[in-house]
């Protein structure tokens, strides 16, 4: 068994990071497990309402004077974090696959999308620019001038510990606003590894702030009266009662929410390319990522090209090596949790009473080394899986692919407009035409052309439609600057 390099070696016991200080917490403590090996890594307190409020009220207080730091020495600070960041690169990368269960590989890539997210933030001095226009009327001018609003939150989902507050946070602070991040209680070690980085790079107490907790906490921070904003990512029920909340109390919002994305497959794509890709979308990360693919419909050809496509999906899904994450030969990882691992278990199974057809049985536990196989699952692959099996329409989040086939292109679109989930989708095809056709009629967020994960860079906005989103601007670019500030509008004359 190699020798694998972990960089918390003694169990952690967490703290907030408000105001620039560690602050230890009263709120009961719940252990952090490593799924990979089982043990225990820290130990993560649950916040009381009044360290909550506390935090808020820091970062409000921090608020006026970090609102009239110039936006160059925002961005500084950001450039400052952003080379932290990647001194640190590697030590992130691997507490992210302790505390997630996600391949080496993985957290790399995952660690790279969030610096990335950083150096766009660090660009606002021309990304906030506002515009004017001169003699409006007569001797009146005229000027949008986007401003900060105040303290705003962030509660990600656990999928992506590491990236996903970078999704919004460094937009927010180099807007001019104060942030406080509430991580997942079940993998919140890479916030507090940031947050000692933000520490390092100078910027001002109260301005980024981290609070542990679960439900409760994020209920406080929902409905506090000092929160101008909520960023959201995690199921579509917790989406939703995240926008209502956020409705009733006046709070601006973005909530992404769940997702079942359609990967469909022509007859005219090259097969080895296609499948290639899909073993990525469908079994990276565990399956637990809103962009992963869920469902594969094949569209149309004769039965010989749809027997090929089977026939290379499933055996090149049963080579996946399966195992602990910082093995670098590694190719999937745990689930996150035993819990995790139940409900997956729970989707096969109904799958299997639906009259869906098992082709490679996940069940059936093969792992590479030593390790519990408590969160471990192989990955599984289903046929004859007709739109309105629950397999089909439900958010499984686990390594499970499910295949489909229709007649044609039409019905492959009315296949996926009958989800509720429009987060992504892709086409494989080498005809323009039909991928032209796909992006211009599918209604989801994210459309992939032969691509089986279509993540957008940092620059641009990660959307979503349907039940998948809830909010009128996107994280990242500049739909991030643009709902982290307000449009002032100035007309003004002189005589």
């Amino acid at each position: 068994m190699p020798v694998l390099e972990e960089p918390i070696r003694e169990k952690l016991v967490l703290k907030n990071y408000v105001g620039g200080e560690w602050v230890e917490s009263e709120g009961e403590l719940q252990d952090i497990i490593n799924p990979g090996t089982c043990k225990v890594i820290a130990k993560v307190p649950f916040s009381t309402e009044a360290e909550v409020n506390e935090a808020v009220k820091v970062a409000k207080k921090a608020y006026p004077e970090w609102r009239k730091t110039t936006p160059l020495a925002r961005a500084r600070c950001l450039f400052r974090l952003k080379e932290a960041l990647e001194e640190n690169f590697e030590e992130l990368s691997r507490i992210q696959t302790m505390e997630h269960g996600k391949t080496i590989d993985e957290s790399r890539g995952e660690t790279r999308r969030g610096i990335e997210s950083v150096e766009v933030a660090a660009g606002i001095p021309s990304l906030m620019m506002g515009y004017n226009l001169e003699d409006i009327a007569s001797g009146i001018d005229e000027y949008v001038i986007p401003q900060p609003l105040g303290v705003f939150c962030c509660i990600p989902a656990f999928n992506f510990p590491f990236m996903v507050p970078l999704w919004f946070a460094p937009y927010a602070v180099a807007t001019g606003n104060c942030i406080v991040i509430k991580p997942s209680p079940r993998d919140p070690i890479s916030q507090v590894r940031i947050a000692e980085l933000v520490d390092e790079a100078g910027f001002p107490p109260g301005v980024w702030n981290v609070v542990h907790g679960g439900a409760e906490v994020a209920s406080v921070l929902l409905e506090h009266p000092d929160m101008e904003g909520v960023t959201f990512v995690g199921s579509t029920k917790v989406a939703k009662e995240v926008y209502k909340k956020c409705g009733q109390t006046g709070k601006r919002v973005i909530a992404q929410g769940g997702a079942k994305n359609f990967m469909l497959v022509m007859p005219d794509a090259d097969l080895e390319k296609t499948v290639s890709a899909l073993m990525t979308s469908f079994f990276g990360n565990t399956g637990q990522r809103c962009l992963s693919g869920a469902n594969a419909i094949v569209a149309g050809g004769d039965d010989r090209f749809y027997r090929r496509f089977v026939d290379t999906f499933v055996n090149t899904t049963s080579r996946i090596k399966v195992g602990y994450g910082l093995d670098e030969s590694i190719q999937m990882g745990p689930l996150q949790s035993e819990q995790a691992k139940e409900r997956v278990l729970g989707f096969i199974e109904k799958g299997i009473k639906e009259g869906a057809k098992l082709l490679l049985d996940g069940r059936r536990i093969s792992i590479s080394g030593n390790y519990p196989l408590t969160s471990f699952l192989n990955p599984t692959v289903f046929e004859d899986v007709s739109a309105g099996m629950t397999i089909a329409k439900e958010e499984i989040f686990g390594p499970v692919a499910n295949i489909m086939r229709t007649e044609d292109f039409d019905e492959a679109i009315e296949i996926i407009h009958s989800s509720c989930y429009g987060n992504a989708a892709s086409i494989f095809t080498s005809s323009g035409k039909s991928a032209r056709e796909f992006q211009y009629r599918v209604r989801c967020g994210n459309i992939g052309v032969n691509v089986g994960i279509a993540a957008p860079m940092a620059f641009f906005p990660f959307s979503g439609m349907k039940d998948s989103f809830f909010g009128v601007l996107h994280g990242q670019g500049r739909e991030a600057i643009r709902f982290f500030t307000e449009s002032k509008v100035v007309i003004q004359r002189w005589w």
